[in-house]
């Protein structure tokens, strides 16, 4: 099969979908890897790395489009891209649909085969393909409310952890899945006093098992929340229903209730965003202010740490993207329930159902 890896184009993303390592063993499987210039620039992988392991550059990303059976990106299908895509040919990446119709029905006008990292879902419920970049971001999420909360950047002037004497920032995490428990464990290490807040009491017995002692569990409830939000200095929004737009779970009156200077970060903004206020910011301009609280809505925050990020994609992707090129992706998703889960569009219809639901469009089985 020829596969093609596209250069990101979406603002300050700087990952590429495949390393190097990677390429190389697509290339063993028998396999022709187009790589476009500089894809792999911002990672820190030159062209001639890709070249040494046997992929060929192309010079721009038409040619990818017109040669490639499977192009794989990191982020979505960007509007440049979309009357590049031809019917049939396979998109492998994080797409998000739930949150984006235009990019929906691009994909369905085009009739390709949409597989998205996100949706990939093994039994348990565990996500494979999402899990490396929710480890990421949800240590990520700390980080910046950590900077964030620092006077020149518009905060309160709080160091997260305190100090002797002075009792450090109150940290609130909604959700404890992969996001809720990477920032918890950030957070706790840097000595704040943090709240995990889920609907499922079994992860919170699990939580209450395995984290430090300043870390504290409560069940989710509307009540819960708006008492637990008005004393937080840092709420993390760390909620996911699989592929399905994120629940708004934070009302602008409850943000309106907070200290002034306190920071929000909304790691669910791919998916929507689970604050009421929040939009997609950018790495370049990455927050905004509401009621005098810092709003963080960074979409692809992985991005910032781009050579950690892919190497860790790489990690979780290679083995999916091996299958898919070796059976061919019909062969593949029947093979493995797990991956099939992850086709979103297919010949023009919208075949996962969260995603129909939360567009309002028809849905059609596989």
């Amino acid at each position: 099969m020829k596969v093609g890896i596209l250069k990101e184009i979406k603002s300050q993303e700087n990952r590429v979908s495949m390393t190097p390592a990677g390429v190389e063993q697509m290339v063993l499987h028998g396999h022709t890897i187009l790589v476009e210039k500089d894809a792999g620039a911002g990672s820190g992988f030159s062209n001639e790395e890709y070249i040494h392991v046997g992929a060929k550059i192309t010079d721009t990303p038409q040619e990818i489009f017109q040669q490639a059976d499977m192009v794989m990106h990191v982020k979505e299908i960007m509007p440049p891209e979309y009357d590049l895509l031809r019917p049939g040919q396979i998109v492998f990446t994080y797409l998000h649909l739930a949150a984006d119709l235009e990019q929906t029905q691009a994909l369905m006008r085009s009739k390709c085969v949409a597989i998205a990292y996100e949706t990939v879902e093994l039994p348990g419920g565990r996500l494979p393909l999402l899990q490396p970049m929710s480890e990421v971001a949800g240590r990520m999420s700390i980080q910046e409310a950590a900077r964030f909360l620092e006077m020149p950047q518009g905060g309160a002037g709080m160091l997260l952890g305190g100090v002797p004497g002075v009792a450090p920032a109150k940290v609130l995490i909604l959700g404890g899945g992969i996001v809720g428990i990477n920032a918890a464990k950030m957070a706790c290490g840097m000595g704040a006093d943090v709240t995990i807040m889920d609907v499922n009491l079994e992860r919170l017995r699990y939580l209450s098992d395995v984290m430090p002692a300043n870390c504290k569990q409560i069940m989710f409830s509307p009540l819960n929340l708006r008492e637990e939000i008005k004393y937080s200095d840092v709420v993390i929004g760390a909620v996911l229903i699989a592929g399905a737009k994120a629940p708004r779970l934070v009302t602008e009156g409850m943000i309106a209730t907070m200290r002034k200077g306190s920071v929000m970060v909304d790691v669910a903004i791919d998916q929507g965003g689970c604050f009421e206020p929040s939009r997609p910011t950018t790495h370049k301009n990455p927050v905004f202010d509401c009621h005098g609280v810092v709003q963080y809505c960074v979409a692809n925050m992985p991005g910032a740490v781009p050579r950690t990020s892919t190497m860790a994609l790489t990690n979780a992707t290679l083995p999916y993207a091996l299958t898919i090129a070796d059976k061919g992706w019909k062969a593949a998703l029947e093979a493995d329930p797990a991956l099939s889960k992850g086709l979103n569009v297919c010949d023009g219809k919208l075949v996962y159902k969260p995603v129909a639901e939360a567009l309002n469009l028809p849905y059609e089985p596989i």
